[in-house]
C-alpha cells in the first residue's frame, strides 16, 4: 500500500508521539508522588490535564482555520520540544504539571487533543475518500502500537529523568514530521461571513459521541480486571494472558473496520459493529463461567474498535472541506469531558460499593 508523502509524515508524528504518551502516563503519576503529591493532588492533576486537551482542542480550531492545519500542527509540536526539554530541566512539581499539559500528554488508554483532531483533517485532504477508513485504520493501530512499546520502555529505561531526554528526542522528531508536510494541504477558503451549512449536523454528531465516550468511561480495563479476579478468581498471571489477547484483537478489530466499511459503508460498519460489541459487554455480566465470560470479552473486543476509523472518515466525508477543522473540533472536544465524567463516576460507584459494609467506629 503506498502511502503519500504527506500521510507518511502524520504517520511518523504519531508513532513518535504515543510512544512517549505510553510511557508518560504511567511515569507522571509516579514521579508527581515522588516529588510530594498526595493520592488527591493526583487526581486533580488528571482532571487538569483532561481539562486542558479539551481546551487545546478547542483553542487550535481557528488558528487551523486561518493558517491551515500544517502551521497550527508545527506550532503544537514546537509547544512539545519546549515542554520536553522543561521535563529535563526541572523538579518542580508545578512546572511539571505546566509541561505535561503544554505537550497535551495523555492520561487515559487512547489519545485525545488537538493533535488527534488536526492529524484526521490532513488525511482527508492527503487521500481519497475510497482509502480513507483504510488509512485512518492503520493511523489509529500505529497510536496504539507504539503507545504499547512506550510503556514497556519503562522496563528498560526506569529513570524519570533519562526518560525525559527520551521524550525531549520524540518531541524532535515529531516536530520534524510535520515540518516535512507539504503546503498543499490548505483548507479551502471560506469567504467572511459565509454560512456553514454542515452547523447542525456537526452539533448532533458530537452530541452522540460525548454520550458514546461518557459511557466508555464505565468500561475500564482495571475495572473489567478486577471483575474477572472478583467474580471467577483469575489471578495476575492469568489476566496478563486475557488481556494481551485483548490488545491484539483490539488491534484485528481496526483492520477490520477498513474491510467492513467497504462492503457495507460507514454508517452501517458503526453502528452494527458497535451495538453488537456492546450486547456482547451486557452478556459479559452474566456469564457463569470464567472460560464464558473471557470467551464474551474477547468477541467484544474484536468488533470494539471497527467504530473508531469508521466515524473519524465519516465526519471528514459529510462536511465540507472548509468545514473540516470544526467538525473535527467538535467531534473530538467531547471525549475527555465526557470520559472524564465517566471515570468520575465509576469512582463514586466503587467507593459505595466497596465500603457500604463496613461499620463506623464508635468513640468510647
Amino acid at each position: 500500500m503506498a502511502l503519500p508523502r504527506d500521510v507518511r509524515a502524520v504517520f511518523a508524528a504519531k508513532t513518535a508521539r504515543t510512544f512517549g504518551y505510553g510511557f508518560l502516563g504511567v511515569l507522571l503519576p509516579v514521579y508527581l508522588t515522588d516529588l510530594g503529591l498526595g493520592a488527591t493532588a493526583i487526581g486533580a492533576v488528571v482532571t487538569l490535564l483532561l481539562a486542558g486537551s479539551a481546551a487545546l482542542t478547542w483553542a487550535v480550531r481557528r488558528p487551523a482555520e486561518l493558517w491551515g492545519s500544517r502551521t497550527t500542527l508545527l506550532g503544537l509540536a514546537v509547544l512539545s520540544v519546549l515542554a520536553a526539554g522543561l521535563l529535563v530541566a526541572t523538579h518542580e512539581p508545578w512546572l511539571v504539571v505546566l509541561a505535561a499539559l503544554l505537550a497535551n500528554v495523555a492520561v487515559g488508554t487512547g489519545e485525545t487533543g488537538p493533535f488527534l483532531t488536526l492529524d484526521q483533517v490532513l488525511v482527508a485532504r492527503a487521500v481519497p475518500a475510497a482509502r480513507r477508513t483504510t488509512i485512518l485504520s492503520w493511523y489509529n493501530l500505529l497510536g496504539y502500537g507504539a503507545a504499547a512499546v512506550g510503556a514497556a520502555t519503562i522496563r528498560v529505561v526506569p529513570a524519570p529523568r533519562a526518560l525525559f531526554a527520551v521524550f525531549l528526542l520524540v518531541a524532535v522528531v515529531q516536530c520534524a514530521a510535520y515540518a516535512a508536510l507539504g503546503r498543499g494541504l490548505a483548507p479551502a477558503r471560506r469567504p467572511p461571513g459565509a454560512p456553514r451549512p454542515s452547523a447542525p449536523l456537526i452539533r448532533r454528531l458530537a452530541a452522540l459521541f460525548a454520550l458514546d465516550s461518557f459511557a466508555g468511561g464505565f468500561v475500564l480495563q482495571a475495572l473489567v480486571a478486577y471483575f474477572l479476579h472478583a467474580r471467577y478468581g483469575l489471578g495476575l498471571e492469568a489476566l496478563g494472558g486475557v488481556f494481551f489477547v485483548v490488545q491484539l484483537l483490539t488491534a484485528v478489530s481496526l483492520l477490520l473496520a477498513a474491510r467492513a466499511a467497504r462492503r457495507f459503508g460507514l454508517l452501517p460498519t458503526m453502528v452494527v459493529s458497535h451495538l453488537v460489541s456492546n450486547a456482547v459487554l451486557v452478556a459479559i455480566a452474566f456469564a457463569p463461567t470464567a472460560a464464558v465470560a473471557v470467551g464474551l470479552l474477547f468477541v467484544r473486543h474484536l468488533l470494539s474498535q471497527m467504530d473508531v476509523p469508521t466515524r473519524q472518515a465519516y465526519v471528514m466525508a459529510v462536511v465540507e472541506d472548509h468545514e473540516r477543522e470544526a467538525a473535527a473540533t467538535a467531534t473530538n472536544l467531547s471525549a475527555p469531558f465526557a470520559l472524564g465524567g465517566g471515570l468520575k463516576i465509576v469512582y463514586d460507584l466503587l467507593l459505595y460499593w466497596t465500603f457500604k459494609d463496613v461499620k463506623l467506629k464508635r468513640d468510647a
